[in-house]
């Protein structure tokens, strides 16, 4: 094997997409260089139960051949494996999908894909089934169904491979789950390609409740559990007790009935206090205002207090300007993946916006270095805002929040800039400058680092819009 192939075979391995077509010097070649000429040194690029289709069309239309004097070189016809997989493959474009795109997507088809010839379908490096990394090429980057701990359970279909449920080119609104989680169907349907919703055993299971149009992962999770039947993390007291008869009649006709008339009435029995904060909270949450089902699973759910379906999408799916925002490059973590509760009461509050703090003191709680967290050791989390709020108890560690020093409201984004209000030294009583977080950060996403108005990056241009007389208008 030359060493131009020995390069490109590394490229494929390792899955460099981001390494400049290298022209690799190669054994001399004649004028008339031709892809069979090619084969006959490289047959075993050829040759495989799957191969790619672009070998039909020849070396050639993928690699280059340069002569310069006495040297000749190989290279891709592109800057980089990407641009050149999307010549062909433009609908795995992950830069035209409007949402989420499975990461490697984005940039590094050689991460799962050999461009020549593989033993598995659709070119893998590995195949996409069996439980360790070396066996799975999933399993590579997701740690799904290993290591599950003892009393828990893992779900069989893991073994069946990764793609007899995901199809990792979809991409899409991530309030969709199908597009989140780059299913091949949404749920129910997925999940009754292999259980029937008449089967007896589950039928009995779910306790003569029908669950045949039920969201199966608003209760179980998909891959593995800490505990048995794949329940989800956060259980409703009367679900994880088996005390259905709280809640529920027997079903009459194959429908679903409850001990109350209504579904806030029933939540009610047991949540009076949050009935009567939603209906006197001096700003009001309108999407507070109805049944309680319409935010919350009745059953469990993936975070505390089981919101559908998940902490993010339970806000998004009413507030579509916001999704919107998701488009943007930088992202702030606690909107999009922690939930948006963390900063906003959802029951409603004494806040405009629903703000759990005025002013710069929301955005303190988690970036200023003084503010201490008190710790739930029975639930594992930090407590914030006075306990209203919990987060997992190596957040601050896991996400590297960043926090700065803000004694005597200076100190960012260097030693002694104001980030509060500076008042005029002739009249104390005067704001001279109102300034506050928000005047340069966003705080739900923005299109450069830091989240600064106007999307602009931190540098001199952002700080001239405020400081011209320091560092002039150009």
């Amino acid at each position: 094997m030359g060493e131009s192939m020995r390069f490109l075979l590394k490229v494929a391995v390792m899955g460099l997409s981001a390494i400049p077509a290298v022209a690799q010097q190669h054994p001399a070649l004649g004028s008339g260089a031709s892809a069979a000429g090619c084969v006959s040194c490289h047959e075993n690029k050829a040759k495989g139960r799957f191969v790619h289709h672009a070998t039909e069309k020849g070396c050639l239309s993928c690699h280059e051949v340069r002569v310069t004097k006495d040297t000749t070189r190989i290279k891709l016809i592109t800057a980089t494996p990407l641009k050149l997989c999307l010549q062909c493959h433009s609908n795995k474009d992950a830069a035209q999908v409007k949402g989420h795109a499975h990461a490697p997507n984005v940039r590094d088809c050689l991460s799962c894909h050999d461009p020549h010839t593989s033993s598995t379908k659709n070119e893998l490096v590995k195949a996409t089934s069996g439980s360790t990394a070396e066996e799975n090429l999933c399993l590579r980057c997701h740690q799904t169904g290993m290591n599950v701990p003892t009393g828990g359970s893992r779900h069989e279909a893991l073994d069946l491979g990764c793609d007899t449920c995901h199809t990792t080119h979809r991409g899409g609104d991530r309030s969709n789950p199908q597009f989140a989680y780059h299913l091949s169907k949404g749920s129910p349907a997925l999940c009754l390609d292999c259980h029937e919703a008449t089967d007896a055993t589950l039928f009995k299971a779910h306790q003569g409740q029908p669950f045949g149009k039920s969201d199966c992962v608003s209760c179980h999770d998909p891959h593995q559990s800490n505990q048995p039947k794949l329940m989800q993390a956060f259980l409703h007291p009367p679900f994880g007790e088996k005390l259905c008869d709280v809640c529920h009649e027997p079903a009459r006709d194959g429908k679903v009935v409850l001990t109350e008339k209504s579904v806030k009435a029933l939540c009610a029995g047991c949540h009076s206090d949050e009935v009567a904060r939603i209906e006197s909270a001096k700003f009001k949450h309108e999407g507070a205002q109805g049944d309680c089902t319409d935010c919350h699973d009745p059953h469990a759910g993936k975070s505390r207090a089981y919101p559908k379906p998940d902490a993010v999408n339970v806000c998004l799916n009413c507030h579509s300007d916001q999704a919107e925002l998701q488009n943007k490059r930088v992202l702030h973590q606690p909107v999009f993946d922690q939930g948006c509760t963390t900063c906003h009461d959802p029951h409603g509050g004494e806040r405009s916006k629903l703000l759990r703090a005025e002013g710069n003191a929301l955005c303190t709680e988690c970036h200023a270095t003084g503010v201490n967290h008190a710790v739930d050791q029975s639930g594992h989390a930090l407590t914030l805002f006075g306990g209203t709020v919990q987060l997992p108890e190596d957040y601050f560690a896991k996400q590297q929040v960043v926090r700065f020093d803000l004694t005597g409201g200076l100190g960012h984004p260097v030693n002694r800039h104001p980030v509060s209000d500076v008042h005029d030294p002739a009249d104390p009583n005067k704001v001279k400058w109102a300034l506050g977080c928000l005047s340069c950060h966003q705080p739900h996403a923005g299109g450069a680092r830091a989240m600064l108005i106007k999307d602009l990056p931190p540098s001199l241009q952002f700080c001239r819009s405020c400081h011209q007389e320091n560092f002039g208008a150009d």
